[in-house]
């Protein structure tokens, strides 16, 4: 099987990319990102400095819902920062709906006191910059955190993510059974977080609180490199 993950975006040249909108950017914030640079494709992802990033959400459209909490922790292959892992419960723009409440347990108590995401957009982008994020699911974070950009500063954030979900997407490429193999009694293969870590061994996290669901990740990313890859896995191959 390839090693490499096939990516929508595999025509892109990051490093580029980055040159020119750090050229393009109004806001410092933004224009900061940029400067601090991508690395290139080939550089084996042992070397580079990945952020584990998960959003807690009020549902999954990003254009008619909103962030409610946002963790992450810096790691590399070595090891994961716990030191340097940050948590902010921020007051998303509209209410809170029953359903979201169950999920993830944030209540209107909680965000009542909240900031807005633009009071916490500095240490945000200190973690974000020179770093590469790491996701379980691409359709939250980079979309979610790009429309609360464009509304707060009308700017946009473009940067290659690793996501680890589509990471056991390709290595169970045959995850759904066919009709035949139902009637068989074989069941789908589930690649949502929980699941995928128990193929590795992980232990259980309790999961939908932004902070723990971006450790998980990362160290669900450390045990594919480790049973599936390399150290020396070029990360122009795994991200999207």
């Amino acid at each position: 099987m390839s090693r490499t993950i096939k990516r929508r975006n595999s025509t892109q040249s990051w490093p580029e990319n980055y040159r020119a909108h750090a050229e393009q950017a109004v806001d410092a914030r933004v224009r900061g990102f940029y400067r601090a640079g991508c690395p290139s494709p080939d550089t084996p992802i042992r070397e580079v400095q990945l952020l584990a990033l998960d959003f807690e959400t009020t549902g999954l459209d990003a254009e008619q819902h909103s962030i409610v909490s946002i963790g992450l922790v810096p790691f590399t292959l070595a090891g994961i920062q716990l030191g340097n892992a940050w948590h902010q419960v921020v007051r998303p723009k509209l209410p809170l709906h029953q359903t979201s409440i169950t999920i993830h347990g944030i209540t209107h108590t909680d965000i009542d006191q909240a900031p807005d995401l633009e009071e916490v957009l500095d240490p945000l982008f200190q973690h974000l910059s020179g770093r590469i994020p790491v996701v379980h699911y691409r359709n939250i974070e980079r979309p979610f955190l790009n429309v609360a950009l464009q509304w707060r500063l009308k700017e946009e954030l473009r940067f290659p993510v690793i996501d680890t979900m589509a990471i056991e997407a390709h290595l169970h490429p045959d995850r759904n059974p066919s009709r035949w193999q139902k009637l068989m009694g074989k069941q789908p293969t589930s690649i949502r977080l929980p699941d995928s870590r128990t193929r590795y061994g992980l232990p259980h996290y309790a999961g939908h609180n932004a902070l723990i669901d971006a450790i998980a990740t990362a160290e669900l990313l450390q045990a594919q490199i480790l049973h599936h890859f390399s150290p020396d896995t070029p990360i122009g191959d795994l991200w999207v």
